[in-house]
């Protein structure tokens, strides 16, 4: 099937809307320009409002994790500690970078388990210079609790960095009323831009802690910061995908953002109403503290199948959805409901689930599964 018919439904990176794409085609200009000037500025005052935070935003050419080693790195040195709780495969990722910059305390909870909050006080107790969760965590579909993590590192008076990268435009993120000093999301998600920006939000207490030459050259996020205040950036930026931001962010506003949050968690409704329909069982374990994710939904590999089959009998009918990762790959597949996503989208990803479950004698007739998504996706 020609690619371009090709229903991608990952969580991330997304469909991108002809809007977006059109607005990347603009004729090139000046980063430092009066014209890019206007651009940014305006990115990081929309940016504010989809963060709902008043703390400063900037802009970095390079994919979430760049967001990431910019927060860990201004952050942390090499006398430094970082607590980072992991419950899946992003979280691992703030561990790295927080060994390469200073020492990282890690905390490690089952993948799709939700944290202990007791183990992370106790860890907070010890002492660390800040603490690192990733909001929604896409390999397993869950999202953490940002909120009592963030009531727990103000009491121990930590820099509470969270990685909103699949979170930020799809779930519920409140910079400011959860305490988050630096919170960081990514082009290709919920804001279906391509991939090479990260955004991140930066308090007033994380920024006095920043210092020359501290960090990441690329990523310096100091610099970042210094440059922001005249709306340029300290490196040339990728300026088309600037292009792309500015759109995007208009389309958000003109769809509302709280209504594009309660699509996209009406379109996951509808996979997981669907997936209990087959007989599909979900990944995640939640509990009070934490949640189904909006944006992306985890589900176990039926037995009978293979993940080939499964993931590979879908792709030949033109819908691409995504597998495990590192230990979890065969035995989970998932279905992202982030950025431009509709409920056709869902409707027809379901559709052909079904068609290669009945393929592999897993179900006995079709249907069961749409009308389950189309009854949770009614408005």
């Amino acid at each position: 099937m020609d690619i371009e018919d090709t229903l991608l439904m990952i969580p991330g990176p997304v469909r991108v809307p002809q809007r977006v794409l059109r607005a990347m085609s603009k004729p090139m200009i000046s980063h430092r320009s009066s014209d890019f000037e206007k651009i940014y500025e305006e990115c990081r005052s929309r940016l504010r409002e989809l963060f709902e935070t008043e703390n400063e935003a900037v802009i970095l050419s390079g994919s979430g994790t760049a967001g990431m080693e910019a927060a860990v790195g201004g952050i942390i040195g090499k006398d430094d500690k970082i607590i980072t709780v992991t419950n899946g495969k992003f979280g691992e990722r703030f561990t790295e970078l927080g060994n390469r910059y200073g020492t990282a305390v890690l905390l490690e909870f089952p993948w799709g388990t939700p944290y202990d909050l007791e183990r992370i006080e106790a860890a907070l107790e010890e002492g660390a210079k800040a603490i690192s969760i990733v909001h929604n965590e896409t390999s397993v579909g869950i999202v953490n609790p940002a909120k009592e993590v963030g009531e727990l590192a103000r009491r121990h008076d930590a820099i509470f960095i969270v990685d909103g990268i699949s979170s930020v435009g799809g779930n519920e993120f409140l910079t400011d009323e959860w305490g988050i000093d630096i919170a960081i999301t990514g082009s290709q998600k919920c804001l279906a831009l391509p991939p090479g920006l990260a955004m991140v939000t930066v308090s007033k207490r994380a920024a006095e802690m920043l210092e020359d030459g501290k960090g990441g050259y690329y990523t310096d996020l100091k610099a970042h910061l210094d440059k922001a205040k005249k709306n340029q950036t300290p490196y040339t930026p990728a300026v088309s995908l600037f292009f792309a931001l500015q759109e995007a962010l208009i389309m958000a506003e003109e769809e509302g953002l709280a209504e594009r949050r309660a699509r996209m968690a009406r379109l996951a409704k509808g996979v997981r109403e669907a997936a209990s329909a087959l007989d599909i069982d979900l990944f995640p374990q939640v509990n009070e503290h934490s949640a189904y994710s909006n944006t992306v939904t985890a589900m176990k590999t039926p037995e009978g199948i293979t993940d080939g089959q499964l993931r590979g009998g879908m792709r030949e009918r033109g819908v691409v959805v995504s597998g495990g990762q590192s230990a979890l790959k065969g035995k989970i597949f998932r279905i992202g409901t982030m950025g431009a996503c509709t409920e056709a989208d869902v409707l027809r990803t379901i559709q052909t689930l079904e068609l290669v479950l009945l393929k592999e004698g897993l179900i006995s007739s079709l249907g069961a599964g749409v009308e389950a998504a189309s009854r949770a996706m009614e408005r």
